[in-house]
């Protein structure tokens, strides 16, 4: 049930209480009603404000008067400015699901968007590397005893050995590891849990890591993120793209390496190991069986 402080926000718009009032109350929507992460929700505000900007130099005033060529307008904008498809798909979506939230809070009566189809993406299949470049990458990582050293080990083991979403290695607690019991707990989209098993050298890994690298990183702080950056803070998105593009330039291995392409040898290894897709499915926290499925088309 939704909150009524959201509820009350969201007909602010109808009352004249401001336009961007309303998309602030459908972002909180989002993220407390059906669990978006921060990465969704940044996206979705800029995408909203823009289409309000939009608006505005159409001297429109209130969602009220938004008709179906505005959404359509924004629409041939978007594909005049030479956006990516994938990003004017995203962007249409966000105005989509906005249009759907404000009828169902009765701040308009139609949806002016409902009859507007945003493009289609393309469908390309993942990028993802050999079983050798994967042992190459690393084995690099074997023999290094700084702090920062067996910290990237333990964290290039636990992406490959899990298949994570960045999100969701950045969001691990030290909590989160069963050393013991050779497993990982991680929170997905939507608030799910799932606990995924490790491999020996991931978990070996992160036992090194646990006792002899964090350590030395966070000095005493009182930090539970599993893993932190040269500071002892938590380590960042970004912070982990760049561990893992270096590393690999370090392995020799050209290609521009990203987390997200680990997740994809993960999932396409399993696969020619002849893991059953729902399985597969379920480590990687998919809640469509199609979206795994794309594994399977890309070994064809």
């Amino acid at each position: 049930m939704q909150s009524y402080a959201i509820m009350s926000k969201a007909r602010e718009g109808r009352r004249g209480g401001g336009m961007r009032a309303t998309v602030e109350a459908f972002l909180e929507h989002l993220g407390r009603e059906k669990g978006a992460s921060v990465h969704t929700i940044v996206a979705y505000r800029n995408d909203l404000n823009q289409f309000l900007d939009r608006l505005a130099a159409c001297g429109v005033t209130s969602w009220q008067e938004v008709t179906r060529q505005h959404v359509a307008g924004f629409l041939q904008w978007l594909q005049e400015s030479a956006y990516a498809v994938s990003t004017v798909a995203r962007k249409v979506a966000a105005v989509r699901s906005f249009f759907h939230f404000l009828v169902g809070q009765g701040v308009v009566a139609d949806d002016p968007s409902a009859m507007v189809t945003p493009p289609q993406v393309p469908r390309r299949l993942p990028r993802s590397l050999s079983a050798e470049e994967v042992t190459r990458l690393l084995d690099g990582l074997r023999g290094g005893s700084t702090s920062k050293a067996l910290r990237d080990r333990a964290l290039l083991e636990v992406l490959y050995a899990t298949g994570m979403r960045v999100s969701e290695v950045v969001g691990l607690t030290v909590g989160d590891v069963d050393l013991e019991g050779g497993a990982i707990r991680c929170r997905g989209s939507g608030a799910r849990e799932r606990t995924l098993p490790l491999t020996p050298r991931a978990t070996e890994a992160l036992r090194t890591y646990l006792e002899r690298g964090r350590p030395r990183l966070v000095q005493g702080a009182g930090v539970d993120t599993l893993f932190v950056n040269h500071r002892g803070q938590p380590l960042t998105r970004q912070g982990l793209w760049l561990i893992v593009r270096e590393r690999a330039e370090m392995a020799g291995i050209r290609q521009g390496v990203t987390p997200h392409m680990l997740r994809h040898s993960f999932a396409a290894h399993l696969l020619e190991q002849g893991t059953p897709l729902q399985e597969v499915q379920a480590r990687l926290g998919h809640a469509n069986l199609a979206t795994t499925q794309v594994y399977v088309e890309g070994d064809d």
